[in-house]
């Protein structure tokens, strides 16, 4: 399995006085099991899980996997403002 890049990072604030750059598909799995809120796990976390490992797999392509992951954190409250 190799890692795929995301067209464009996502920059996420992960702790109030922290953020996180996630370029690819294997960095976006690995912010979902390791810093994201337990109260954030919901139907989107589930959908950006799953099109993450899609992408991995090379079942759907890098942009679907961000727009999910985006998506998701968006909703966790962790998009960091440009």
């Amino acid at each position: 399995m190799r890692d795929v890049r995301f067209p464009e990072p996502v920059r996420l604030r992960v702790k109030p006085a922290r953020e996180r750059i996630v370029a690819s598909s294997w960095e976006a799995l690995e912010c979902l099991h390791d810093q994201w809120p337990i109260g954030a796990r919901g139907p989107s976390y589930r959908a950006a899980c799953r099109a993450c490992r899609d992408s991995l797999d090379g079942w759907r392509p890098p942009q679907k996997a961000r727009r999910a992951f985006l998506k998701a954190a968006r909703r966790a409250g962790l998009v960091q403002a440009s």
